[in-house]
């Protein structure tokens, strides 16, 4: 597939297809008409009056005026200098991710680059050429200043670049695909790094992952409810009806289809001594829930994002450059803090079921912490003290980034919104909930299993078979670190879920 670039329409289907499935990206005829005329207003005011990142210096040093004969120079000296970035490089596909939007804010029309900077950020993605760019140094205004100045270096022929499943000098992954450096003109190193989209398309990844993980906490969990021989009561449509928040409705719908026709949970629908579940269990669809009503709402303004020019200044229509705000990252931090509190709580309620299940005074009749033979065995108890600390890193990394600003440029930019920390916190909480809930489904699988001959739901008994392709059932102890692993990676591939969809059809 190759996605044509148009500027407006790209979806977050867009972002993760290029970032992580490799696909091509072309622009439209409409996309390099825009830029040709945003680049005819730029060149047309590089003749005239000062403007702001045409004929001017940059940050508090806007009051400098540079003459004709050295703007070339001043947007290199401007790529060279911002890209400081220090530390580990970020991820490929959130560089991929970052260069494929920044384009895309190009193809809009309103940075006034010319079509042909536009077109060599997508031979970069296109070459499989990625350029390295330290984790540190975006504070989410003006956008991503150093990690999008790390990009257009890459553009200039400088720095370094992943090539190849190599590391090498920018120059000679561009020699070995055929691509030559460019020389940037006025405004193209400010178009190129005064942008959201690092901030923007990790927002996005960890938007899909999440929807991912949502449905996949929801089967989970009622993988639990069987194991703990809890009921399914709480989740029937017209008690959850009574509070009408959509989330809520859904992951019970989910867990209702789920665990439907459950012998395990027939079996003691009547004669159980137990009043109610304890919260962990019965309000499970209220906290997953509560998480996708708040992943709607970022999933809401990352797709805002997506219809925005992000520039300054900003070449209008008609013929007016305009310096704006619109490259403060703050509607994507608040956004970005939200989820990941709300994705550190669904994995803090997983952790209590998971304690639960391995509790032997609270599971209902099973051996302590599912053990073969307690005592000389310690089954899944280490498993847990994994998930806790899990959880404990998770409430640390909820502590919002948003609220942190601090002055930088000579107090010029003295409000920030250090949305780059609040989606890189996000994508860890997003990790460590992939990892906690695969806690519990091996831990409540072999609950499930210590069950029989009681059989599970036909769902949640497709689940289990697709667990235990990769980890095997209850048993002595065993390296316990590797099957944990192995039910990490079914989650992320997404083969527990599609296994209960075969029972249920799509999931919500």
């Amino acid at each position: 597939m190759t996605i044509q670039l148009d500027g407006p329409g790209v979806t977050i289907d867009d972002v993760v297809a290029v970032a992580r499935g490799g696909e091509r990206v072309v622009l439209t005829a409409g996309a390099l008409e825009r830029l040709a005329a945003a680049r005819a207003i730029v060149e047309r005011l590089a003749e005239g009056e000062a403007t702001y990142g045409v004929s001017t210096g940059f940050g508090s040093l806007a009051t400098v005026s540079i003459p004709p004969d050295r703007r070339a120079e001043l947007q290199a000296s401007l790529v060279r200098s911002h890209a400081a970035g220090m530390g580990a490089p970020v991820e490929q596909e959130v560089v991929r991710a970052m260069i494929f939007l920044r384009a895309r804010t190009l193809a809009l029309g309103a940075s006034g680059a010319r079509p042909m900077v536009a077109e060599a950020l997508l031979s970069l993605v296109n070459s499989q050429i990625t350029p390295i760019v330290p984790e540190y140094g975006s504070l989410g205004a003006s956008g991503d200043l150093a990690p999008l100045a790390h990009v257009a270096l890459a553009l200039l022929g400088e720095g370094t670049v992943e090539y190849g499943g190599q590391t090498v000098a920018t120059i000679e992954a561009l020699t070995s695909a055929g691509l030559a450096p460019i020389v940037l003109a006025e405004k193209e190193g400010l178009a190129l790094t005064n942008g959201t989209d690092g901030i923007l398309g990790m927002l996005c990844l960890a938007a899909r992952d999440a929807a991912e993980l949502l449905t996949q906490a929801d089967i989970v969990a009622a993988i639990t409810v069987e194991g703990l021989m809890g009921t399914d009561r709480p989740f029937a449509a017209d008690l959850q009806a009574l509070r009408p928040h959509p989330g809520q409705a859904l992951s019970a719908s989910n867990l209702r289809r789920v665990l439907a026709g459950s012998p395990i949970i027939a079996s003691h629908r009547s004669d159980d001594v137990r009043v109610q579940d304890a919260y962990s269990i019965r309000c499970s669809p209220q906290v997953h829930g509560a998480a996708r009503d708040t992943l709607e709402h970022a999933t809401t303004v990352a797709g805002r994002e997506l219809a925005s020019a992000i520039d300054n200044p900003m070449v209008l229509p008609d013929g007016r450059v305009e310096s704006c705000g619109n490259f403060h990252a703050a509607p994507l931090g608040f956004a970005a803090d939200f989820l990941a509190i709300a994705l550190a709580e669904v994995g803090a309620i997983a952790e209590r079921r998971l304690d639960r299940v391995l509790d032997k005074t609270r599971n209902h009749g099973l051996s302590p912490f599912l053990a073969e033979d307690p005592g000389v065995h310690s089954g899944m108890m280490i498993g847990q003290y994994t998930v806790a600390s899990m959880c404990a890193h998770n409430r640390r990394l909820a502590a919002p980034a948003s609220v942190d600003s601090m002055p930088t440029s000579g107090m010029q930019e003295d409000h920030v919104s250090m949305a780059w920390g609040a989606v890189r916190k996000l994508r860890l909480v997003v990790d460590n909930l992939r990892r906690i809930l695969a806690v519990e489904l091996v831990s409540s699988a072999r609950a499930i299993d210590l069950r029989g001959p009681l059989e599970p739901a036909d769902a949640t008994a497709a689940a289990i078979s697709a667990l235990r392709e990769e980890v095997p059932g209850p048993g002595a102890d065993r390296h316990l670190s590797p099957e944990l692993l192995s039910a990490e990676e079914l989650l992320r591939a997404g083969s527990i879920t599609s296994a209960v969809e075969s029972v249920t059809d799509r999931l919500d």
